[in-house]
């Protein structure tokens, strides 16, 4: 039951918070619109009242540089790892 209350809210919340527009109003205003998609709103773009695509934005791209060696000393690469696939494997993902 709490989940199909949770999904009710999820999709009244996602319908309802986008911004829909037709296409005149988009072309007419779009730096405008354009500024709201940087801030993280999503836009239903709409022929006749009728959605026809959904424009979001992009995900930012990182700041700062990924860290290295995350998963240093977690797990080791064993000699059997670089040794040739088993022939029915290799048949295998050449559909044989």
């Amino acid at each position: 039951m709490s989940f199909l209350i949770l999904y009710l809210v999820h999709f009244i919340v996602y319908k309802y918070s986008m911004i829909k527009l037709n296409v005149y109003e988009a072309k007419t205003h779009l730096s405008q619109y354009l500024h709201r998609l940087e801030q993280g709103e999503t836009i239903i773009l709409c022929r006749r009242n009728t959605p026809i695509a959904e424009i979001r934005p992009l995900p930012r791209p990182r700041s700062e540089k990924r860290p290295i060696e995350l998963a240093k000393d977690q797990w080791k690469i064993t000699k059997k790892f670089f040794q040739p696939l088993p022939p029915k494997l290799l048949n295998a993902f050449r559909g044989k």
